[in-house]
């Protein structure tokens, strides 16, 4: 728990990945984490290197009343501490999220991300998510409005029938 409060606090204070502004500290991040893991539409994943916690994300599923999007799940809370970067770590954790969510039988991963955030931009649209639009009102920092782009990615199954199914072409 030491190194996943370290790696997110050193994530904010990089102004990456995460929603808070400044850091949070041990004790409150901690209560976050277990917070996370008692929710059962949430899952944590961690990336590690050299045996070290140093980020983390969050595959959150529908709610079992929201039937119709059932099939979506969002990806959230996604980074790697700056002083673990250039390793691979969040491309290996974001597959991995993938993986899962594929394996649950959701077809769709949605994220969002604030435009400032350019190394996550990047990963993801080299991932193949498609940017399908852009609030320009996402968040507030420093008193400074900041956009925040949404992507989509679909998910091919760990079973049963092709994406292409899900998207047919007009002919």
């Amino acid at each position: 728990m030491a190194d996943l409060c370290e790696a997110t606090d050193a994530a904010i204070i990089e102004g990456g990945g995460f929603g808070w502004l400044a850091p949070q500290g041990r004790d409150a991040l901690a209560r976050h984490f277990r917070g996370v893991m008692l929710v059962p539409e949430r899952e944590l994943f961690v990336a590690r290197l050299d045996g070290h916690v140093v980020g983390s994300a969050q595959l959150v599923r529908p709610g079992r009343n929201n039937e119709a999007q059932a099939w979506a799940a969002q990806l959230t809370h996604a980074y790697i501490a700056p002083y673990a970067r250039g390793h691979g770590l969040a491309r290996l954790m974001v597959r991995r999220v993938e993986e899962r969510a594929a394996a649950l039988g959701h077809r769709v991963l949605n994220l969002d991300v604030r435009e400032t955030q350019t190394t996550a931009i990047a990963l993801f649209e080299g991932l193949g998510y498609t940017r399908w639009g852009t609030h320009p009102a996402y968040a507030r920092i420093e008193g400074r409005t900041v956009a925040g782009h949404h992507y989509f990615r679909v998910l091919e199954p760990a079973r049963g029938r092709p994406t292409e199914t899900l998207f047919p072409q007009d002919s």
